[in-house]
């Protein structure tokens, strides 16, 4: 049960969960407490660091201790600590922040103003950018993605991508309320809890100022990485993409619509993978999930009934690692008549 805390109607809380980045955690908080905005406050959870970031994190709140609150926890990744801060927050207004990318100074103060302005909209974003530590000099770049283009809802596109990152979106606490809380998954649970947003038909309102800065770092070792081979991650984005398809349904986006083929189409590439890593189960639904999202001119296509009939012969496993191979000859035998 979360507590029950008291809404501050004015108040934008700030969730920042944080594992082992002592160092981004500071520059992190500091951009919140740059904004222009108040009132403001911070949440941290340490989500088991296992170095200096717990320390870091109390020091933090000593030096502003009417803005930051610390809270610590056993490891269970960015969903879970996202929810824990959460339930914890007094705002109207909430925020996330991931521990290592930025807030600009003018995001609370444009963004509440917007959605105070439309109060039929729920969330409001505006445009990122990015930063990328892996090449020198280092720029910021962007908008990233589709943050600066004005949309009235999350889907359809949302099929297609989670097209703003953690920090852009500013939310009204009631929406979340609403949606329940973050997935402990390790894997796309971010996109998911977004889908569900959209599923209500949550209206936006789009701010021209930019917003906040994603960072890329050469060190970084994200949960996402390796998605494509870690059975754990590939279960956790299947049961995203199974809730993602269901909020699309929610929201009332046909299956004929563009970007619903083109996640039909990411299903079923991402059955192939689950196959290859060994999870049947997963596969044979993410399988079935791609037929439910397409039209029943794409489920009569040759690809569709020759892979279900390989699976019924060798598994859902051998079925992928059958298709891969067949893949491969057949980029052999073109590479050969072009050669000729």
């Amino acid at each position: 049960m979360a507590p029950t805390t008291e809404r501050d109607p004015e108040l934008v809380s700030t969730i920042i969960p944080v594992y082992n980045r002592s160092d981004l955690l500071r520059e992190a908080v500091a951009s919140v407490l740059a904004q222009t905005y108040r009132p403001i406050e911070i949440v941290i959870v340490d989500d088991g660091s296992t170095d200096d970031t717990a320390a870091v994190a109390e020091s933090l709140a000593r030096s502003s201790p009417d803005s930051i609150l610390v809270i610590h926890q056993p490891n269970a990744g960015p969903g879970a600590a996202r929810q824990r801060g959460l339930d914890r927050a007094r705002g109207s207004f909430i925020q996330f922040l991931d521990s290592d990318d930025l807030l600009l100074p003018v995001k609370f103060a444009a963004q509440v103003a917007a959605l105070r302005r439309q109060p039929d909209c729920q969330i409001s974003y505006g445009p990122s950018l990015e930063e990328n530590h892996s090449i020198q000099p280092v720029q910021r770049r962007g908008p990233m993605r589709g943050t600066g283009q004005v949309r009235n809802t999350l889907f359809p596109h949302l099929l297609v991508e989670r097209w703003w990152t953690t920090s852009c979106p500013l939310y009204r606490r009631d929406l979340l309320d609403r949606i329940g809380p973050w997935r402990s998954w390790i894997n796309e649970e971010d996109w998911e809890y977004d889908a569900r947003a959209g599923a209500t038909g949550a209206r936006l309102a789009w701010v021209p100022e930019v917003v906040s800065v994603r960072r890329i770092h050469l060190a970084d070792g994200h949960l996402s990485d390796e998605g494509c081979e870690d059975p754990r991650k590939l279960s956790h984005r299947a049961q995203a993409q199974a809730s993602l398809f269901q909020c699309a349904r929610a929201a009332g986006i046909a299956n004929s619509s563009p970007e619903m083929r083109h996640f039909s189409r990411s299903a079923f590439l991402l059955s192939r993978q689950c196959g290859l890593a060994g999870i049947p189960e997963t596969s044979r639904n993410l399988f079935q999930l791609a037929l439910a999202a397409s039209t029943p001119e794409v489920r009569g296509r040759l690809e569709y009934r020759v892979y279900r009939m390989m699976a019924i012969v060798f598994g859902w496993c051998g079925a992928a690692r059958l298709s891969v191979s067949l893949r491969g000859l057949l980029r052999q035998f073109r590479g050969g008549r072009h050669d000729n």
